[in-house]
């Protein structure tokens, strides 16, 4: 029996299986299986090899799934031969600043000092990598002194909107912030309500933002951290739990076992994860998350926490954790294990934190042989969504992994070669974006960038153009050996 005397619903169950160069042949050899492999083949195997991409959502909507495809075929040959583009997104800043990045499927927002600047994503009709437009800046705040720079930033559940930040203040203030088009002139403006100091963190500084859905995490330096329901017009508090020592960063899931996981400076539970039971935290941690057998946790700290990447090998469950330490590892958890349930002892201290309890250990750790700097912020997705970004304390260096093969990564400075950390990192399908103490970067993996992609800038110090593509050259290396 040949493939085309099978029903077509047969055939189209066994498309799902097929490698894009298979359905690419296939739908060369009749108009029966061209029309099959244009309806339905491309879009089935979209759907089970996802590719999440913020900035080409817009573009994603208007491409033909087969276009989708070759777009995301040309990146993941890119993200396996080290291939892309280096550009910066603007001079530096007039000083140095701890910048920090948020972004969503409309913009994406870099914040240095009590400044924001925004970045729209455009469309691009051909497979080519669509333009990323910058639409301004915006100082939040009449009073240009540290006090109101920006610590913490992210987006935030607005019925869909893609316009409502929730910005974190060094002097412990909360604001939620509103990008706005003027009518008359289409320009970006901003909307900014101060109403939610109710809920800030004052005197402290806030360290950390995170949101999922409605549900919006704060943390303060001193450990104070606080979930709120997020609605359009109202910020309800919900729960509040002490962790009583120098913390960081924060993540927060809210899909199947929702979980929130604090990074800090303890020295019994440097990476601890708690539940929400009933839209509030769990008394005491449902997990103490470690470090390898036989090394001590006293001197470390977590600065970055993310999921796993979609296509890692435990799975696209949310309960693996990818987080950064101070000791410059790279360390997956899988909060799954049943040892969990073995390590958390009644014994608490004032935190809640059980004293006795013997951390779960990592299901693997990376790091780049070559450095000793810490990790400051990690990043998961990539080319075939299994790779892993981790940007470096200092020297402007952003470090890969492809969790499929762990001993195959490679590190790169950014473009200028700052002598800053990396303090922020988004990893997406086939664009890298980051900030330093001086500027924004991107690194892009896709087809096609031209001049025309990224913001066009002067020629500035320290930074070399390249003549074959539309980028600046950037020194990069394996962690094997040097390219």
């Amino acid at each position: 029996m040949l493939l085309s005397d099978l029903p077509n619903d047969i055939i189209i169950i066994v498309l799902r299986n097929f490698p894009v160069s298979d359905l690419g042949a296939l739908s060369r050899t009749s108009r029966l299986f061209y029309h099959l492999v244009n309806t339905y083949g491309w879009q089935i195997h979209i759907r089970c090899n996802p590719r999440p991409s913020f900035s080409l959502t817009k573009a994603r909507e208007i491409w033909h799934p087969r276009i989708r495809l070759q777009y995301d075929t040309l990146s993941d040959k890119s993200w396996s031969t080290s291939h892309f583009v280096a550009r910066p997104l603007s001079h530096p800043w007039p000083r140095k600043q701890q910048s920090t990045l948020a972004i969503n499927n409309t913009r994406l927002i870099v914040a240095a000092g009590n400044t924001i600047y925004s970045y729209a994503f455009g469309v691009s009709r051909a497979s080519g990598s669509p333009p990323l437009l910058f639409e301004g800046s915006f100082s939040l705040h009449e009073e240009r002194n540290s006090q109101w720079d920006i610590t913490a930033l992210t987006f935030v559940h607005d019925n869909g909107e893609g316009k409502t930040l929730l910005c974190g203040f060094r002097n412990g203030t909360l604001a939620r912030v509103v990008l706005v088009k003027e009518d008359a002139s289409n320009k970006l403006a901003l909307q900014i309500d101060m109403e939610v100091d109710l809920y800030s963190h004052t005197p402290d500084v806030v360290e950390s933002i995170s949101a999922s859905g409605s549900l919006c995490l704060s943390l303060s330096s001193r450990g104070q951290a606080r979930m709120r329901n997020i609605q359009p017009t109202s910020y309800t508090s919900i729960s509040e739990v002490d962790l009583a020592t120098r913390s960081w960063t924060t993540y927060i899931s809210d899909e199947s076992s929702p979980y929130v996981a604090f990074g800090s400076s303890s020295k019994i539970a440097p990476l601890s994860v708690y539940s929400i039971l009933e839209g509030s935290f769990s008394s005491t941690p449902t997990a103490i998350l470690g470090i390898e057998s036989g090394q001590p946790m006293s001197h470390s700290a977590v600065y970055g926490i993310c999921r796993s990447p979609l296509s890692s090998p435990w799975g696209a469950s949310p309960q693996i954790l990818i987080s950064g330490w101070f000791d410059g590892v790279v360390r997956v958890h899988d909060l799954r294990s049943s040892l969990l349930t073995e390590h958390l002892s009644d014994n608490s201290n004032s935190s809640g934190i059980p004293t006795s309890a013997a951390p779960l250990r990592p299901v693997m750790s990376l790091n780049d042989p070559w450095s000793i700097e810490p990790v400051y912020s990690v990043s998961s997705g990539g080319g075939a969504c299994s790779h892993l970004a981790a940007g470096s304390a200092r020297h402007s260096v952003v470090s890969f992994w492809d969790i499929r093969y762990p001993k195959s990564g490679w590190s790169v400075y950014a473009p200028g070669n700052d002598p800053s950390p990396v303090y922020s990192v988004v990893l997406e399908s086939s664009r890298v974006y980051g900030a330093t103490d001086s500027r924004p970067f991107v690194y892009d993996f896709g087809p096609n960038v031209t001049h025309d992609t990224y913001p066009q800038l002067s020629p500035s110090p320290g930074l070399k153009p390249r003549r074959s593509v539309p980028g600046y050259y950037v020194t990069r290396y394996s962690h094997g050996h040097a390219f």
